[in-house]
Protein backbone atom coordinates (compact mmCIF):
# COMPACT_ATOMS: atom_id res chain seq x y z
CA UNK A 1 0.00 0.00 0.00
CA UNK A 2 1.36 3.40 -1.09
CA UNK A 3 1.76 5.54 1.61
CA UNK A 4 0.48 9.22 2.27
CA UNK A 5 3.64 10.76 1.36
CA UNK A 6 4.06 9.15 -2.18
CA UNK A 7 0.41 9.42 -2.96
CA UNK A 8 0.79 13.23 -2.64
CA UNK A 9 4.12 13.31 -4.19
CA UNK A 10 2.80 10.65 -7.29
CA UNK A 11 0.06 12.88 -8.17
CA UNK A 12 2.14 16.18 -8.21
CA UNK A 13 5.04 14.93 -10.01
CA UNK A 14 2.66 13.72 -12.89
CA UNK A 15 1.12 16.88 -13.35
CA UNK A 16 5.01 18.60 -13.00
CA UNK A 17 5.93 16.09 -15.92
CA UNK A 18 2.47 16.39 -18.42
CA UNK A 19 3.63 20.46 -17.94
CA UNK A 20 7.02 19.15 -19.25
CA UNK A 21 6.23 16.90 -22.11
CA UNK A 22 3.92 19.54 -23.26
CA UNK A 23 6.88 21.88 -23.43
CA UNK A 24 9.03 19.60 -25.47
CA UNK A 25 6.09 19.35 -27.63
CA UNK A 26 5.80 22.77 -28.38
CA UNK A 27 9.55 23.64 -28.56
CA UNK A 28 9.41 20.99 -31.18
CA UNK A 29 6.70 22.50 -32.84
CA UNK A 30 4.14 19.49 -32.90
CA UNK A 31 1.52 22.50 -31.38
CA UNK A 32 0.34 24.91 -32.82
CA UNK A 33 -3.01 27.26 -31.89
CA UNK A 34 -6.20 26.42 -33.57
CA UNK A 35 -7.99 29.83 -33.52
CA UNK A 36 -11.82 29.55 -34.83
CA UNK A 37 -12.49 32.59 -37.47
CA UNK A 38 -15.00 34.09 -39.43
CA UNK A 39 -17.85 31.92 -40.89
CA UNK A 40 -16.74 28.39 -39.47
CA UNK A 41 -13.39 28.49 -40.61
CA UNK A 42 -10.42 27.86 -38.20
CA UNK A 43 -6.98 29.23 -38.26
CA UNK A 44 -3.76 27.38 -37.34
CA UNK A 45 -0.72 30.01 -35.60
CA UNK A 46 2.50 28.74 -34.17
CA UNK A 47 2.69 29.53 -30.96
CA UNK A 48 4.17 33.05 -30.51
CA UNK A 49 7.80 32.80 -29.10
CA UNK A 50 7.40 34.91 -26.37
CA UNK A 51 4.71 33.33 -24.82
CA UNK A 52 6.80 30.05 -25.15
CA UNK A 53 9.45 31.94 -23.41
CA UNK A 54 6.55 32.55 -20.45
CA UNK A 55 5.25 28.85 -20.70
CA UNK A 56 9.45 27.71 -19.89
CA UNK A 57 9.76 29.93 -17.25
CA UNK A 58 6.64 28.94 -15.51
CA UNK A 59 8.23 25.11 -15.16
CA UNK A 60 10.51 26.61 -12.68
CA UNK A 61 7.51 27.68 -10.68
CA UNK A 62 5.88 24.31 -10.99
CA UNK A 63 9.46 22.70 -10.31
CA UNK A 64 9.37 24.39 -6.96
CA UNK A 65 6.03 24.01 -5.65
CA UNK A 66 6.69 20.24 -5.77
CA UNK A 67 9.95 20.88 -4.17
CA UNK A 68 8.37 22.60 -1.22
CA UNK A 69 5.25 20.74 -1.02
CA UNK A 70 7.01 17.67 -0.75
CA UNK A 71 9.13 18.47 1.86
CA UNK A 72 7.15 20.65 3.74
CA UNK A 73 4.27 17.07 3.60
CA UNK A 74 7.65 15.12 4.56
CA UNK A 75 8.58 17.48 7.88
CA UNK A 76 4.55 17.09 8.74
CA UNK A 77 4.82 13.55 8.15
CA UNK A 78 7.51 13.17 10.47
CA UNK A 79 5.93 15.57 13.46
CA UNK A 80 2.51 13.41 12.93
CA UNK A 81 3.98 10.40 13.39
CA UNK A 82 6.06 11.46 16.68
CA UNK A 83 2.31 12.43 17.95
CA UNK A 84 0.99 9.39 16.94
CA UNK A 85 3.03 7.21 18.39
CA UNK A 86 3.04 9.35 21.88
CA UNK A 87 6.55 10.18 21.95
CA UNK A 88 7.64 12.53 24.98
CA UNK A 89 9.48 15.52 24.21
CA UNK A 90 12.11 14.23 26.40
CA UNK A 91 12.84 11.34 23.84
CA UNK A 92 13.37 12.98 20.60
CA UNK A 93 16.57 13.71 18.97
CA UNK A 94 18.30 16.89 20.18
CA UNK A 95 18.09 18.56 17.11
CA UNK A 96 14.03 17.85 17.14
CA UNK A 97 14.11 19.95 20.44
CA UNK A 98 15.80 22.55 19.33
CA UNK A 99 13.74 23.24 16.51
CA UNK A 100 10.68 22.44 18.26
CA UNK A 101 11.74 25.02 21.14
CA UNK A 102 12.28 27.62 18.43
CA UNK A 103 9.03 27.33 16.73
CA UNK A 104 7.25 27.70 20.01
CA UNK A 105 9.07 30.58 21.56
CA UNK A 106 5.95 33.18 19.85
CA UNK A 107 3.44 30.43 20.48
CA UNK A 108 0.82 32.57 22.57
CA UNK A 109 -1.25 30.75 25.85
CA UNK A 110 -4.21 31.66 27.10
CA UNK A 111 -6.51 29.95 29.91
CA UNK A 112 -7.88 27.64 27.48
CA UNK A 113 -5.14 26.26 26.11
CA UNK A 114 -3.84 25.97 29.22
CA UNK A 115 -6.89 23.97 30.50
CA UNK A 116 -6.52 21.51 27.51
CA UNK A 117 -2.58 20.50 28.35
CA UNK A 118 -2.85 17.28 29.96
CA UNK A 119 0.92 16.23 29.21
CA UNK A 120 3.21 19.25 28.69
CA UNK A 121 6.04 17.35 26.92
CA UNK A 122 3.15 15.75 24.42
CA UNK A 123 1.87 19.33 23.83
CA UNK A 124 4.93 21.12 22.91
CA UNK A 125 5.44 18.56 19.96
CA UNK A 126 2.29 19.15 18.24
CA UNK A 127 2.77 22.89 19.10
CA UNK A 128 6.35 22.69 17.62
CA UNK A 129 5.06 22.35 13.97
CA UNK A 130 5.03 25.58 12.40
CA UNK A 131 3.89 25.45 8.76
CA UNK A 132 4.16 28.49 7.38
CA UNK A 133 8.00 28.67 8.79
CA UNK A 134 8.74 25.65 7.55
CA UNK A 135 9.62 26.56 4.02
CA UNK A 136 9.43 30.29 2.54
CA UNK A 137 10.72 30.38 -0.86
CA UNK A 138 14.44 29.04 -0.24
CA UNK A 139 14.17 25.56 -0.32
CA UNK A 140 17.59 23.78 -2.09
CA UNK A 141 19.52 20.61 -1.72
CA UNK A 142 21.45 22.64 1.57
CA UNK A 143 18.46 23.37 3.14
CA UNK A 144 17.28 19.53 2.70
CA UNK A 145 20.69 18.76 3.90
CA UNK A 146 20.60 20.90 6.89
CA UNK A 147 16.89 19.60 7.55
CA UNK A 148 18.13 15.93 7.70
CA UNK A 149 21.10 17.07 9.90
CA UNK A 150 18.26 18.88 12.51
CA UNK A 151 15.80 15.64 12.03
CA UNK A 152 18.38 13.12 12.00
CA UNK A 153 17.11 11.56 8.22
CA UNK A 154 19.30 10.77 5.53
CA UNK A 155 19.71 12.73 2.54
CA UNK A 156 22.05 10.32 0.49
CA UNK A 157 21.21 9.87 -2.64
CA UNK A 158 22.51 8.59 -6.16
CA UNK A 159 24.17 11.04 -7.86
CA UNK A 160 24.44 10.02 -11.44
CA UNK A 161 20.44 9.67 -11.21
CA UNK A 162 19.79 12.91 -8.98
CA UNK A 163 22.90 14.89 -9.24
CA UNK A 164 22.22 15.27 -5.45
CA UNK A 165 20.00 18.20 -5.92
CA UNK A 166 22.23 20.30 -7.14
CA UNK A 167 19.44 21.30 -9.64
CA UNK A 168 16.93 22.61 -7.17
CA UNK A 169 19.20 25.83 -6.47
CA UNK A 170 18.65 26.81 -9.74
CA UNK A 171 14.76 26.16 -9.54
CA UNK A 172 14.96 28.54 -6.30
CA UNK A 173 16.93 30.98 -7.48
CA UNK A 174 14.64 31.52 -11.03
CA UNK A 175 11.37 31.03 -8.86
CA UNK A 176 12.64 34.16 -6.59
CA UNK A 177 13.82 35.94 -9.63
CA UNK A 178 9.78 36.01 -11.07
CA UNK A 179 8.54 36.11 -7.50
CA UNK A 180 9.70 39.33 -6.85
CA UNK A 181 10.29 40.67 -10.38
CA UNK A 182 13.80 40.33 -10.42
CA UNK A 183 13.51 39.05 -13.81
CA UNK A 184 10.60 38.92 -16.58
CA UNK A 185 9.20 35.73 -17.59
CA UNK A 186 10.66 35.96 -21.04
CA UNK A 187 14.29 36.33 -19.76
CA UNK A 188 14.68 33.32 -17.57
CA UNK A 189 12.20 31.69 -20.35
CA UNK A 190 14.84 32.19 -22.61
CA UNK A 191 18.14 30.89 -20.62
CA UNK A 192 16.64 26.53 -20.62
CA UNK A 193 15.31 24.34 -24.08
CA UNK A 194 12.80 22.39 -23.35
CA UNK A 195 14.76 19.28 -23.27
CA UNK A 196 17.25 21.01 -20.51
CA UNK A 197 14.38 21.31 -18.66
CA UNK A 198 12.99 18.29 -19.12
CA UNK A 199 16.45 16.96 -17.79
CA UNK A 200 16.56 19.12 -14.59
CA UNK A 201 13.14 18.15 -14.14
CA UNK A 202 13.78 14.34 -13.85
CA UNK A 203 16.67 14.47 -11.47
CA UNK A 204 14.33 16.81 -9.47
CA UNK A 205 11.96 14.08 -9.20
CA UNK A 206 14.47 11.40 -8.65
CA UNK A 207 15.98 13.34 -6.07
CA UNK A 208 12.76 14.04 -3.78
CA UNK A 209 11.58 10.52 -3.97
CA UNK A 210 15.22 8.96 -2.89
CA UNK A 211 14.78 11.44 0.11
CA UNK A 212 11.26 10.52 0.79
CA UNK A 213 12.15 6.86 0.46
CA UNK A 214 14.58 7.75 3.31
CA UNK A 215 12.30 9.54 5.94
CA UNK A 216 10.05 6.22 5.30
CA UNK A 217 12.79 4.30 6.57
CA UNK A 218 13.64 6.93 9.39
CA UNK A 219 10.17 6.74 10.36
CA UNK A 220 9.62 3.09 10.53
CA UNK A 221 13.12 2.28 12.36
CA UNK A 222 11.64 5.50 14.86
CA UNK A 223 15.09 7.40 14.33
CA UNK A 224 13.49 10.03 15.65
CA UNK A 225 14.22 8.88 18.83
CA UNK A 226 17.39 10.05 21.06
CA UNK A 227 18.38 6.79 22.09
CA UNK A 228 20.16 7.78 25.25
CA UNK A 229 17.64 9.21 26.46
CA UNK A 230 15.68 6.08 26.62
CA UNK A 231 16.05 3.36 29.66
Amino acid sequence: MKSPLFEDFDERSKEVSKYFMFLKNLEQGSLKLCIDGCKGKTKIRKIDSDLEKTLKASGFLLLYNLIESTMRNAIEAIFEEISTQGVSFNDIKPGIKKQVLQNIKDLKIDDKIILQITDISLYIINAGLNKEKLFSGNIDSKRIEKTAEIYGFSCDSDYSKTGHGHDLGTIKNNRNDLAHGVKSFAIVGREKSADELLKIKNKVVKYLRQILTNIEKYLKNQEYLDLSSIR
